[in-house]
C-alpha cells in the first residue's frame, strides 16, 4: 500500500471498510507529513494535532461499531482560512482583520464535519484573498512543493500547497476569479470550480464558489456529493437537485462525438508561453484521437472587460480598508493598498462602465461558449512564478494579467475544473482547464476524468522538502551494519 498520506479519499474509506486502516494512523500520518513540510511550505493555519487525533479516535470508534457517520467518516480535510469554522477567528489573510471567533461553520465547513471529515487544519491565502500568490501579512509567505522558490498561486494557496505536499487529500478552496484553478495549475492538482450556487457558501458574492481541492477527480466528486448540499444562508444556492456524483467513469466513449472548443488566446492578458500552449495543444489532440471533436475558438474576452472588473474590484476594497481604523489600514500588505487606492479618483460614471464589464463579460462568454458542448484552454498563461511576487506581473497597476482564461467562467456562472496534464522543461506543473454548460458540473466532472485516463503517467508529486529529501536519501544509502525490525502498522481489530 501507498505511504497513507498520499491515499485518497475513496481509497481510505475502502479500507477502513474493510478494516485494514485505522483514521487515527492515517490522521498521524498526515500531521507527520505536514510536520516535515511546514517549517518551509507555510500551507496550514490553525493546526491542531491533539484535536485532530481526537477526531480521528470518534471516527474509529464509529468504524468499530460499523457505523460511520457519512460519506467522509475519517477521512482528513482542510479548509480555507476565509470560509468560517466555528470558535475560530476568520482573519480573511490580512493582519488588519480583529480575530474574533466565528458562532458557526459556514456551510462548507459544516457539511464536511456532518459527513465525519477530520477537520484538522484551515489553509493560508494573501490578504482578503485578492491576490494570486501566497503572499499575507497575516500569515508566512506560502510556497510551492514543487520548487519552493516558486509560490502555490492563490487566493486558496495553502489548499494548492497542502495537497500537493501530501497533506492528506480532501482541501476546500474558493474561488471569484480563478482562485481554485490557479493554484491548482501551478500544484499540479485538480480544482473544481461549480456552478455558481451548487455548493452553499456563506457570505455569498457575485461569481464567488466553494469547491474540492485533491489529487484525482474521482476524489472532487466524491467532496460534490457532501458538499452540494442545501443551505438557507447562501441566498445564491441553486435550487436542491439529485446528481449520481457517483456516476463518473462513463468511459472514453463519453468523448465521441462531443465538440470542443479550444480557447487558446483569452483576448488580453498574458500572452501564452510556448511550453504551456503546446501542453493545451496536446492534451486536446488526445481527447481527438479518443474521438471527440476539437475545433478552434475565437478569443471574446477584451481589454474593457478586464479592466471594468480589475476597476470595480479595487472600488469595493477601497471601500472596505476605508471602513477601516487607520492603524489597520497600516497593516494591509503595500501591494493591495496601492492597488486598492488607486480608485480614489474613480468617478461615478466610471463606475457603473466599470460594474458593467461584469454583465458584459458573462454575456460574451455565454455566447462564446454555446457553440461547442465544452472548453478546452489553459488555466494560466504561465506556469509558477516567485514566490516573492504579489503577481506575474507584480504591478498593482496590472494585477489581473493572468487571470484572462479563469474569471469569464466565474461570471458566466459555468462549470470549470484544473486537471493536471503536464510538467514544463523546469519541472512546474500545467493544468489544462475544461469548462462546460451552466449547471452540468458533473458532465465536466466526467471529461476531466476520462481525460485523466488518457493522459500519459505524470511525475510522482514531490514526497519531502528538497534538504530534506537529500537527507533522507543519503541516510538510506548509508551502510547500516545492524538491523533494525520495524514496528507493524497498528489495524484495528473489529469495526
Amino acid at each position: 500500500m501507498s505511504e497513507l498520506h498520499t491515499l485518497g479519499a475513496t481509497q481510505l474509506l475502502r479500507a477502513y471498510m474493510a478494516r485494514q486502516l485505522s483514521p487515527v494512523e492515517v490522521m498521524q500520518a498526515v500531521l507527520d507529513q505536514a510536520a516535515r513540510w511546514e517549517p518551509q511550505l507555510h500551507a496550514t493555519y490553525l493546526l491542531r494535532p491533539e484535536a485532530a487525533l481526537e477526531q480521528a479516535r470518534a471516527s474509529e470508534a464509529r468504524w468499530q461499531q460499523r457505523a460511520p457517520q457519512g460519506w467522509l467518516d475519517g477521512v482528513p480535510a482542510t479548509i480555507k482560512d476565509n470560509i468560517a469554522t466555528a470558535g475560530d477567528p476568520t482573519p480573511l489573510g490580512t493582519a488588519a482583520t480583529a480575530l474574533v471567533p466565528a458562532a458557526a461553520d459556514a456551510p462548507p465547513a459544516a457539511r464536511l464535519r456532518e459527513a465525519g471529515a477530520l477537520l484538522w487544519s484551515k489553509t493560508t491565502m494573501p490578504d482578503f484573498g485578492m491576490l494570486s500568490s501566497g503572499l499575507s501579512s497575516f500569515h508566512a509567505t506560502a510556497r510551492n512543493p514543487w520548487d519552493l522558490s516558486k509560490g502555490p498561486g492563490g487566493s486558496s494557496a495553502g489548499a494548492g500547497a497542502a495537497a500537493a505536499a501530501g497533506y492528506g487529500p480532501l482541501h476546500v478552496g474558493t474561488d471569484i476569479g480563478g482562485s481554485i484553478r490557479l493554484p491548482a495549475s501551478w500544484c499540479g492538482i485538480v480544482g473544481f470550480k461549480p456552478s455558481l450556487g451548487r455548493i452553499p457558501i456563506d457570505p455569498p458574492y457575485t461569481g464567488r464558489c466553494a469547491g474540492p481541492m485533491t489529487r484525482s477527480v474521482e476524489d472532487a466528486a466524491l467532496m460534490m456529493m457532501v458538499l452540494a448540499q442545501p443551505d438557507a444562508r447562501d441566498c445564491m444556492a441553486l435550487p436542491p437537485q439529485f446528481i449520481a456524483w457517483e456516476q463518473l467513469d462513463t468511459g472514453l466513449e463519453r468523448l465521441r462525438g462531443l465538440r470542443f472548443g479550444l480557447l487558446l488566446d483569452a483576448g488580453c492578458g498574458l500572452p501564452v508561453s510556448p511550453e504551456v500552449r503546446q501542453a493545451i495543444e496536446q492534451a486536446a489532440t488526445l481527447l481527438e484521437k479518443a474521438g471527440a471533436i476539437v475545433e478552434p475558438m475565437a478569443p471574446f474576452l477584451t481589454r474593457d472587460m478586464l479592466d471594468g472588473m480589475d476597476h470595480f474590484w479595487r472600488m469595493r476594497s477601497h471601500m472596505d480598508l476605508q471602513a477601516l481604523p487607520a492603524a489597520q489600514q497600516d497593516k494591509v500588505l503595500p501591494f493591495i493598498r496601492q492597488w486598492a487606492d488607486s480608485a480614489d479618483g474613480l468617478t461615478a460614471a466610471a463606475l457603473f462602465a466599470a460594474q458593467h464589464q461584469f454583465f458584459r463579460t458573462r454575456q460574451a462568454t455565454v455566447q462564446a461558449c454555446a457553440a461547442f458542448d465544452y472548453v478546452l484552454s489553459p488555466v494560466a498563461p504561465i506556469t509558477a512564478f516567485d514566490a516573492q511576487l504579489a503577481s506575474p506581473t507584480n504591478d498593482p497597476l496590472r494585477p489581473l494579467e493572468h487571470i484572462a482564461f479563469t474569471v469569464p467562467f466565474n461570471m458566466s456562472e459555468q462549470p470549470s475544473i484544473s486537471v493536471p496534464c503536464a510538467q514544463s522543461t523546469q519541472g512546474l506543473p500545467i493544468g489544462l482547464q475544461i469548462t462546460g454548460p451552466r449547471f452540468d458540473d458533473l458532465g465536466v466532472l466526467q471529461i476531466a476524468r476520462a481525460f485523466e485516463q488518457l493522459r500519459a503517467p505524470l511525475p510522482p508529486y514531490p514526497s519531502a522538502p528538497a534538504a530534506l529529501q537529500r537527507d533522507m536519501d543519503m541516510a538510506q544509502a548509508a551502510p547500516q551494519t545492524t538491523a533494525i525490525a520495524a514496528d507493524p502498522i497498528p489495524v484495528p481489530t473489529a469495526v
